[in-house]
Order: C-alpha cells, then structure tokens, then sequence
C-alpha cells in the first residue's frame, strides 16, 4: 500500500513542483514539512516520513531542479531565497497555519529562514547537520562535486560514484544500503543511471557561496532562539563543526542537540540515535 499520495503545486514564478504527501492519524493532525539537502530529494526522508506520520500529516518537499519537481530555466534562481518562497507557497496552498520543520543541511538553512521570516507559523525545528554557521572545508568539498557527476553506464557504476563521494560520511553501510542510497540519488533515463537533480543548481553556488548558505546565519539564529530546536550532528561532520554548536548553545541554553555517531553530513535520521532524539524532542513539544 502506497504510504504517501503525490502532491504537486505551481510555484509563483510558474513552475510545477512536487512532494509527498503523508496523510497521518487523521484530519486535524498537525503538520511537519521535510525539507531535503543540497542535491537530494524526498527519498531522504523514505525511512523518517512514515514515522512521523504516525503523529503528523507529513508533507516531504523536493526543491525546483530536484526529482520530479521542474528544473528552472533560469539557475539564477537556484538559492535558499526561492526555496523559502516556494516552500510558502506549498503551505498556504494546503491552508497549513503551523507547522513542525524537519531540514536536512539546506532544508535546515531553509527551516531556519523560514522560522525567521514567519516565526508564529512554526513550532519547533529539526535542524539536520546544519547551523548558523557553514564549515569551508566542507562547503568546498561540496562544490568538488555538484553539478560535475557523469551519467553512469549502469547502477553499479552508479553506486561506485556515490561511495566514493559518500564512503567517510556512512562507514559502515553495506553493498545494499549503498544501492538502496543509489537508488534515491539516481534516476534512470533510457536506461541509464543519472543523478536526479538540475546540474545548473550548481552554477549560482560556482559564482558565489553566498548564493549556497547566506553569509551571517547568527541574527536569523538569535531571532528564532525562543523557538524549541533540536540539532543533529554527524560525529564525523565536516559542515556542522562542534564549535557551531556549541555557540548555539551559549546563545540558546536550552537547545536540544544529539551527536550521531558513524555519520559525517549527514545522518539519514534513520539511525537509532536519531529516532530517539527526534521522538524526544517532538514528545517535550507535545
């Protein structure tokens, strides 16, 4: 039985965009909306989604340029700013007055945006491996490969590409989580593996790093602090580094934060240590 219904929207500047659509326990649940990484789409949340929906309709977004949402014709508009919109658009358009935000590196810069631009819509914030404040070394890692991944000749390729990108992040995945990750990342098109996203997205970040993570995070952090948030790190993250976290916290004392142990960024949030901070903290906000 098919856990999710397909939810598909126009964004205001015409393009058509998608999500799943978790319906919950029930009318009158209240809403998360997941919101994926950089190159990624609602297949990250495959395994987190139908958790939550146990307490929550659940509404898993892919980005313009990303899965079956439309690719933009202009990549100038390949940047938070234009997610947020959108992602607003996505709500109002399913009359969601608050809501729960579960962000995944760029969808936790995105969660945090949001919080900052309508604070009173929003509850609580899973922020994924994501902060305030972005590590260079990471964000250059980053830029290393968006947009410049061939297609593959066939899956196992495909797979090879993903671990040797993705090896130190999830060391101890077997051969089938690494195809089942493939799977996620990778579409196929005539028969040949290709990574599911716009390689244009990578051009506004290739002309600034502005245009990847905004370039002073701590005011929209400071005005979002009375909010309940909950931080995720990969022990191993080199985006998330401990010293963001720990500022976090001296500006927010009571901040939730977990680390994932065997993650680098970022934790699937299928892992033990995720479920049970994530059930913790959505438990402390009920």
């Amino acid at each position: 039985m098919t856990e999710f219904t397909d939810l598909w929207y126009h964004s205001s500047d015409g393009l058509r965009l998608y999500a799943r659509d978790y319906a919950g326990p029930g009318a009158g649940a209240p809403v998360a909306l997941c919101m994926h990484g950089l190159t990624r789409n609602a297949a990250d949340f495959a395994g987190l989604a139908p958790h939550l929906a146990q307490r929550y309709r659940v509404l898993v977004a892919e980005q313009r340029g990303r899965g079956h949402s439309d690719y933009d014709p202009n990549p100038a508009n390949y940047h938070p700013g234009t997610y947020v919109q959108d992602m607003f658009t996505l709500l109002d358009g399913q009359g969601v007055q608050e809501v729960l935000l579960v962000g995944t590196s760029m969808g936790g810069l995105m969660a945090m945006l949001m919080a900052a631009m309508q604070p009173a819509r929003v509850n609580g914030i899973v922020l994924n491996d994501i902060g305030p404040e972005v590590d260079p070394a990471g964000l250059e890692r980053i830029k290393g490969y968006v947009g410049k991944t061939q297609p593959a000749a066939d899956w196992e390729q495909a797979v090879a590409q993903v671990r040797a990108i993705n090896g130190d992040v999830f060391p101890d995945f077997t051969a089938e989580d690494w195809l089942t990750f493939t799977r996620a990342l990778y579409r196929e098109v005539d028969g040949q593996p290709v990574p599911a996203y716009d390689p244009a997205i990578a051009q506004p970040m290739a002309a600034s790093d502005d245009n990847a993570v905004p370039p002073d995070l701590w005011p929209v952090f400071e005005s979002i602090r009375e909010l309940p948030i909950l931080v995720l790190r990969g022990i191993h993250s080199d985006i998330l580094a401990t010293s963001c976290v720990a500022e976090m916290r001296r500006r927010k004392p009571d901040l939730v934060s977990a680390e994932i142990p065997r993650r680098g960024h970022a934790p699937t949030l299928d892992e033990p240590e995720s479920r049970r901070a994530i059930d913790s903290f959505l438990a402390a906000l009920r």
